[in-house]
């Protein structure tokens, strides 16, 4: 725990660059630094109306479509 205190910086570098860093009491695992995880960016619903509306229908049903597959992977 000290060694951390003391290389807090470094650590977190560390955790930006993709680590996950255990932190012991006495030899025993009290704490763990990892990255936050990133926001989700917003869907802008115009952009997403105007590429839903240049793809053609489909003509079989998502349902019947999602059993056919399911009952195709049967052995």
């Amino acid at each position: 725990m000290a060694d951390a205190k003391a290389h807090l910086s470094e650590l977190v570098d560390r955790v930006e660059a993709g680590d996950s860093i255990d932190i012991t009491r006495r030899g025993k695992p009290v704490a763990r630094l990892t990255a936050v995880a990133k926001p989700r960016q917003r869907i802008e619903a115009a952009l997403l109306k105007s590429l839903t509306a240049t793809m053609p229908l489909q003509a079989e049903d998502a349902a019947d479509l999602v059993r056919s597959m399911h009952d195709g992977d049967r052995y």
